[in-house]
């Protein structure tokens, strides 16, 4: 985009080898990153020495900036000529408030282009053994949000998510997921439906905590399980111990403290 404009780029649950061609070429040809708190430091390592990097990350009550401060830099980036990338972990468009900056520079008419990436979604669950669909199990898959802003109460449809054949996935929930699992199993979901939270999903800090629908909040309190996590809920939870390929630093140094033990 000559004269400016922004890049919004989807980079993935934190993997670097997980990253577009697309988005790797953008980050190293970038002259401003603009980069969330969600942006692993691995791909952000990928960043050239001397490109200009801005902090705008959002976490659990607390915003480095608030989004209408994105909205207004972002703009004021291009007024000054220079093209961004805005760089968001997963993808932008799903629970990553990509639509809110590129509704506002359309409204301003600032150039923009969309950059998809890997969902948190799809990354946490592969890389944690868990298919979000699969035959006999689950036929459809339903992307949840945790958290409201401002503290607003979650109003889900429950009744509609206790389908049998549906995966749940749930975004930001590390909060009130103990306030979710009550919610479906009151609404007719068993309370023994197969659950699983994945933390820092397909890096080598990921952790990953199984249990069900009614204890699984108690086994990620006990972990000490810290945000970005992510939870599934389904059927297809039960296959996480037979499809798990995905060694982690964690693995590895408790594989190793096993065997100085037995010795």
């Amino acid at each position: 985009m000559r004269g400016g404009g922004v890049y919004i780029v989807g980079t993935g649950p934190g993997d670097p080898d997980l990253l577009t061609v697309k988005a790797l070429r953008l980050l190293q040809k970038a002259e401003v990153v603009v980069f969330d708190r969600l942006v692993s430091p691995e791909i952000l390592d990928l960043v050239p020495t001397g490109t200009t990097r801005i902090y705008a990350g959002k976490g659990p009550k607390h915003h480095h900036m608030q989004q209408a401060q994105i909205n207004e830099l972002l703009a004021s980036l291009v007024h000054r000529g220079c093209t961004v990338v805005r760089v968001k972990g997963g993808d932008p468009y799903i629970f990553g408030r990509g639509s809110e900056e590129t509704e506002y520079l359309a409204r301003h008419n600032i150039p923009f282009e969309v950059v998809p990436g890997i969902t948190a979604a799809s990354g946490s669950s592969a890389y944690a053994g868990i298919p979000l669909t699969h035959r006999g199990l689950a036929t459809s898959v339903r992307y949840l949000t945790g958290h409201l802003r401002d503290g607003l109460e979650l109003d889900h449809d429950w009744q509609s998510l206790t389908d049998l054949n549906t995966t749940l996935v749930i975004y930001m929930g590390l909060t009130n997921f103990e306030h979710i699992a009550s919610e479906l199993i009151t609404h007719g979901l068993d309370s023994g439906m197969p659950a699983a939270a994945i933390q820092n999903a397909t890096t080598f800090r990921q952790r990953r905590v199984l249990g069900t629908l009614s204890n699984l909040a108690v086994r990620v309190r006990e972990a000490g399980l810290s945000a970005p996590v992510i939870f599934i809920v389904g059927r297809v939870v039960s296959l996480a111990n037979v499809l798990h390929w995905f060694r982690t630093d964690v693995a590895i140094a408790q594989e190793g403290q096993a065997v100085a033990d037995a010795e």
